[in-house]
Parts: C-alpha cells; sequence; structure tokens
C-alpha cells in the first residue's frame, strides 16, 4: 500500500516538474538535451564544418587533404614522387615516398597508442604544430587526415618505414584491426587508401579534370615533385591500361604562367620571375601580360590555394600599381594622362601567381580560403624592389606594360562617359525593359524566373510553354559579344548585352552594380543541345562571370539542360535527361508485371525488389566489362565473383602460402595460362616479405595483367 502511494505521488511530483518546466517556457529543453559529440563523431554529424561540403566539392577535398600531407613531406625535403589513382569504384588511393607516419606508441590518457593510429582517429593531432618537424606546411589544423578517416566508410593505412611494412585498417573513423609489422622493405612513404561513405556525400564519383587540375598546380608549386594521377575508370581499348597523367616540372611557377597563357598573345616572350626569403617567408611570383582584357590571378600560401586571397594578394596588388605608376613617371609616358592609374587599369590583360611558404600561416577556416598573417608589408617591399629593377633594366617591357595599363585608363573613362549616357536613357537603372522581353506578372523577385533564349523563333515557342505568372522570356538575337576580348564601351554598345543588363535590373560595374535591385530570382540559360547552343551558353556565362560573378555566387544564374530522351506510352511522356537515367527508368518500366521465380523452392522476386535487383546487375555488368580489358581473360573474370573476390583481405596471405582464394582460382584455370605470384609493390618496386599477393593471367601471349585490389 505504501508503495502505491510513493508511485502516486512520484507521478504527481513528476507531472507537476513538467508543468512548471511548460509553464516557464522550457519545454523540453532540459540537461538530457544537451549533447557531447565525440571526435570523430563530431566530424560525421556536421562534415560541411570541415570539409566545407558534402557535395561534389567536399568529395574532391578530401583527396586534397591526403594528398596535402604528402606535400608537406616534399617540402621538408623527404618525398619527390606522389601517386594517386582512382578505383573502378570510386574509392582512392594515395602514395607517397616520404619518411612514413610514425609508428611508435604513445600515450593518450593514459593508454598506449601507436602514433598512426592517433594521427587517424584524434582531430588536432599531428607534427604541424611545431617548425622543428616541418618548417612549413599546408596542414596546421591536426584534423585532416583523420576528417577524411571519419567520412570514409573503409581506409586502408599501410606504411613503409625503417625497413618494415605496417598496416592497418578503418571504418568511419574508428579502427578494425590493430597497427600489425606485415613483412619488411626497402621502400619507405605511405600509402592511404579510402573508399567515401556513401551515407555522407550526395555524389562519390569523382572527376578526373577536377583532380587534374589541383594536381597539377602542386606540381608547378614545388619545383621537380613528380605527381602522377591514375584512372583505372577509363582504359585503353587496345592495351586495356589505365588513364594516367604526370605533372612534373622544372620550371616551377614559370611554366605555370605559360600553362595559362597558351593560346594568347602575350606582350613580353619570358614571365617576369622573382624569388626570395625574408623574415622566414619564401616568396616566389611569376607574371606575364597578354593582350587580354581580365585579369588572371592565382595566390598561393604553402601550396594551398587561397581562393579569397589574403595578405599576400593584397600586398602584390597595391606594390603592383604603385611600381608602375613610379615607372611610367620615370619614363614620361604619363604626359597625356590626367591622373594616376588604378590598380584595375594596371592589372588588365595579367596573369600572375603569387606563392609564400610561411610556418604557422594563420587562415580562415579549415578550407582555408584566405590569408590572414600579417605578412603585406613584406610582400610589397620586395615587388617593389624586384618589379622596379626590372623595368629599370627591361625599358622596352615596361614600356609595353604601361602603355597597355594607359590604355586601359582611357578605356575606363570612356567607359563610364558610356555608362553615364546609357544611364541617362534608363538602360542601367531599370528605367525602360527592352521591347522584346515578355515579362511576367509576378512581383517578388525571389519567385520569377528569366529565361535567356537563343533566337526569336525558340523564343515563341518558350512563350507558348511559360506560366506567364512568374516565368518571364528574353529571346536573343544571335551569338552575343565575347567580353572576354572586348573592352568595357564596346560591351556596353552592344544591343543584346545591353537588354540583357535593362531586364536583369541589377546595373554593370563596380560603382553601378546592385544585387539588391535583381529582378528575377532565377536566371535561366536555355539554349539549344547542338554546337552552337553550347557556343552561346558559353558566351552568356562568361559575360556573368566577369560582370555579374555575384550572381553566380549567390546561386541565381542556372543553365537549362535539354533532355536527352523523350518516352511515350499512351497518353503519357516522360523527358529523361540523359544515359544513366534512362537505363533506370527502362529497368523500371521493363519489371513492371514481371515475375521472376529462382531456386528450389521457386521463391518469387517482383516489383521495387525485382527492380532494385535489375539495376544492381546492370551496374554488376558494368564492373565486369572493366575488369575483363584490365585482365584481359574472361575466365579469369567470371571466377572472381564467384570465388567472392572482392576485398583487399581476399590478396592477403603468409610470406610463401598464397591466400586460399587464389589458391581456388589457380586450381580452377590451367597452370599454363595463369601466374600467381607475390606482390611486386607499387609500379613493380619489390617487396621481400609481402603479404599481397597477384593474380596474372597470360592472355594468349598479349602480356599479364593484374587483378588486385589495393
Amino acid at each position: 500500500m505504501a508503495s502505491k502511494e510513493t508511485a502516486v505521488a512520484s507521478a504527481k511530483e513528476q507531472t507537476k516538474a513538467k508543468k512548471t518546466s511548460s509553464e516557464n517556457g522550457h519545454g523540453d529543453y532540459t540537461a538530457e538535451s544537451i549533447k557531447v559529440l565525440g571526435g570523430m563523431e563530431a566530424v560525421r554529424k556536421r562534415p560541411a564544418m570541415y570539409i566545407g561540403s558534402t557535395g561534389d566539392m567536399g568529395l574532391h577535398h578530401l583527396v586534397y587533404e591526403v594528398v596535402d600531407n604528402s606535400v608537406d613531406e616534399a617540402l621538408a625535403g623527404h618525398a619527390d614522387k606522389i601517386d594517386v589513382t582512382i578505383h573502378i569504384d570510386n574509392s582512392i588511393t594515395v602514395v607517397d615516398n616520404g619518411r612514413g607516419i610514425p609508428v611508435d606508441d604513445m600515450v593518450i590518457d593514459d593508454e598506449k597508442i601507436p602514433a598512426a593510429q592517433v594521427v587517424m582517429t584524434k582531430l588536432h593531432a599531428g607534427g604541424k604544430f611545431d617548425s622543428s618537424t616541418y618548417k612549413v606546411s599546408g596542414g596546421l589544423h591536426g584534423v585532416g587526415v583523420s576528417v577524411v578517416n571519419a567520412l570514409s566508410y573503409q581506409l586502408d593505412l599501410e606504411i613503409w618505414r625503417d625497413g618494415h611494412v605496417w598496416e592497418q585498417t578503418y571504418s568511419k573513423g574508428e579502427p578494425t584491426s590493430k597497427l600489425k609489422k606485415t613483412g619488411t622493405t626497402k621502400k619507405r612513404g605511405t600509402k592511404v587508401h579510402f573508399v567515401p561513405d556513401k551515407s555522407i556525400f550526395t555524389t562519390t564519383e569523382y572527376n578526373f579534370d577536377t583532380l587534374a587540375q589541383r594536381l597539377r598546380e602542386l606540381a608547378f608549386l614545388n619545383k621537380g615533385l613528380l605527381i602522377t594521377l591514375n584512372d583505372e575508370r577509363n582504359t585503353d581499348s587496345k592495351t586495356g591500361a589505365a588513364k594516367s597523367h604526370e605533372f612534373k616540372y622544372t620550371g616551377g611557377i614559370s611554366e605555370f604562367i605559360k600553362h595559362l597563357n597558351r593560346g594568347k598573345q602575350v606582350l613580353h616572350d619570358k614571365p617576369i620571375y622573382m624569388e626570395a626569403e625574408r623574415d622566414s617567408v619564401a616568396m616566389e611570383i611569376a607574371l606575364q601580360y597578354n593582350d587580354g582584357y581580365s585579369e588572371t590571378v592565382f595566390s598561393f600560401a604553402n601550396n594551398i590555394n587561397t581562393v579569397d586571397g589574403g595578405t599576400h594578394l593584397s600586398g602584390f596588388r597595391t606594390s603592383l600599381t604603385r611600381t608602375i605608376n613610379y615607372a611610367g613617371q620615370q619614363l614620361g609616358l604619363f604626359k597625356d594622362v590626367k591622373e594616376n592609374l588604378t590598380g584595375d587599369d594596371v592589372r588588365e590583360g595579367l596573369v600572375a601567381v603569387i606563392s609564400v611558404k610561411l610556418s604557422q600561416p594563420q587562415f580562415e577556416g579549415q578550407t582555408k580560403g584566405k590569408l590572414n598573417s600579417d605578412i603585406a608589408g613584406i610582400v610589397q617591399a620586395f615587388v617593389n624592389e624586384r618589379l622596379g629593377a626590372f623595368f629599370e633594366q627591361n625599358p622596352p617591357v615596361a614600356r609595353k606594360i604601361i602603355n597597355k595599363a594607359i590604355e586601359a585608363a582611357r578605356a575606363r573613362e570612356a567607359a563610364r562617359k558610356a555608362r553615364d549616357l546609357t544611364r541617362r536613357k534608363g538602360a542601367l537603372d531599370g528605367g525602360g525593359l527592352p521591347g522584346k522581353l515578355a515579362d511576367c506578372s509576378e512581383r517578388d523577385p525571389s519567385r520569377c524566373e528569366l529565361f535567356l533564349v537563343e533566337g526569336e523563333s525558340a523564343g515563341g515557342t518558350a512563350k507558348q510553354g511559360r506560366d506567364r505568372r512568374f516565368q518571364a522570356i528574353l529571346p536573343l538575337k544571335g551569338k552575343i559579344l565575347n567580353v572576354e576580348k572586348a573592352r568595357y564601351d564596346k560591351m556596353l554598345g552592344h544591343e543584346e548585352i545591353r537588354a540583357m543588363i535593362t531586364a536583369v535590373g541589377t546595373g554593370i560595374g563596380k560603382d553601378d552594380f546592385d544585387p539588391g535591385k535583381l529582378r528575377y530570382g532565377k536566371i535561366i540559360l536555355m539554349t539549344d543541345a547542338d554546337v552552337d547552343g553550347s557556343h552561346i551558353r558559353t558566351l552568356l556565362l562568361t559575360f556573368f562571370f566577369r560582370h555579374m560573378q555575384e550572381l553566380i555566387k549567390r546561386g541565381h544564374v542556372f543553365i537549362a539542360q535539354p533532355p536527352l530522351y523523350s518516352i511515350k506510352k499512351g497518353k503519357s511522356q516522360q523527358y529523361i535527361k540523359d544515359d544513366r537515367e534512362f537505363v533506370k527508368v527502362m529497368v523500371k518500366r521493363a519489371s513492371e508485371g514481371m515475375v521472376v521465380r529462382y531456386g528450389e523452392g521457386a521463391a518469387k522476386l517482383e516489383g521495387a525488389p525485382l527492380t532494385k535487383f535489375m539495376t544492381t546487375l546492370n551496374e554488376y555488368l558494368g564492373f565486369f566489362d572493366k575488369a575483363d580489358k584490365r585482365l584481359r581473360d574472361a575466365r579469369v573474370t567470371e571466377l572472381l565473383p564467384k570465388l567472392g573476390f572482392g576485398a583487399r583481405t581476399d590478396f592477403e596471405g603468409e610470406k610463401k602460402t598464397p591466400p586460399k582464394k587464389i589458391v581456388q582460382l589457380y586450381t580452377r584455370v590451367p597452370p599454363d595460362d595463369l601466374q600467381v605470384q607475390a606482390d611486386p609493390g607499387i609500379h613493380g618496386a619489390a617487396v621481400r616479405g609481402g603479404n599481397h599477393w597477384q593474380i596474372c593471367g597470360r592472355c594468349g601471349g598479349r602480356g599479364r595483367r593484374r587483378a588486385e585490389r589495393n
């Protein structure tokens, strides 16, 4: 009885407490609501804080983080080769020939843990926090490779250090095996293989060109460093070899400048190059002018592309303007110029690369987009001295550069007058909309869409299909002016460009552009799916990139993608974007109403499970074809899935005893047609006592191909 009374009293107190909490406005917000996330859990919960996004950019950032660690070894003088491989399953392997991650134990919270495991699993752990191990490095926060580990479904670590091979595996940031010594080797370095977690990323398909661009930059910034990028997804139909590019530049950023200026008419043959180290800051700058009208400047700090600039870039720009103005006065070139040249004038047609290397740099955020270290004065003094000396020693080059800047100043003045005249006519302030614009009735810009369509006929078709409440149509006649090769005043004189500026409503130019006056939340480029349409789309994108870039950054500019297929069935019609979507739709349609029976019990497979099975089967057949191109022996390719090959451990055995599955494969294929041998290591370098094995088919005398899970 007493216990019942106690229970009732307790229940009343809890009810009263809840009521009081609710009355106080606290709701369910109590101490239990406060969550404390562990290191790896925090990364998986908020990955965008560490890699920028969970989309395409973040996916590629994983590779950059691992490669940056290898580059830091090169900066320290311990590595000269980095290999990056994209595997068929879109997993990545990065190998370097540096010192290898330390493997000796260290004490963390009274527990002995191998240093390699600490680096892979602990945030803010690494050798970048002092200047003794790495004088200069891109990694600062100690979260790079541990974040990659946390966001990978599987990660395999292999270390070659002090004559031994060490291996450890991880999944989602947690170790799935202990760090163990697996053999001996003469090599040194680190090998990281990881599979991005599909539950984290919206896309897991790597773009070869995106990775190639970053790796090429790193090779330019580090003279003599060899970086190789291999893509096993694309193979040569004749040889079966994977697509591969090598990046190695002995000329450094001077070659980078030549690469950026390829196909352009330059004002001086050789790039202006300057290099020095002052106050523990190593500076390397190269620049060259072309006859174009746009500025292309890349800035790097410790090999990291500072896309948002920083103190090193502002110091360079200030000094460039000052030095060119001083040189122009000394050469007597400013007789007809009323005022000094501005920064925009002297940077017209400029292609430059600024690279600084310093210990303990200060960046904004983990993605390191902007350098905040106080080095602007150091860079200014350096550029003033070296560029000034170059102009004194090379007057003809100085005259060409300064005369181009003077022409830019005159064009700027002419453009200002043209802009004022155009503004008076109402073209920039929205005073009169173009006559061919079919506007919408909605007045809220966030709900409005503007379609820029190719030609009057397409404009008529678009007008018939639009929803006039919120969709506006502006037909453009022919190909617009290429603003990359035209000065400002000429661009404002182009009728179609003026019509676009007027319709968009934001104005143009530094003084007049106001994104708050945007009349349409979405600006959609809708051109034909042919070569001309592609060219017009490129010209339109060039215009927006050069003169309304803020609209692109804010996500207002879109590209309409015309469908590749149209499927009709009865009265229904479906448009399909590409081949991949086409296969999905056709598989789904093919499985409708179909029943498949299998096995001894004649089990049924139908509906969504059948669709999923057929889709998976189609993907499997695609992988099968890729593997067959590599192995060039259909019997071996067919046996791999039958025997259950698919994991790295399937190729692991003892020093002289191959794994069971390889033995089974060997017994199923005639010995004359198959060779099984110990792993030779990457790129043919011998590994003594290594426990990895490989399969080599003789392929009728056409050479051996290797099936191996790296």
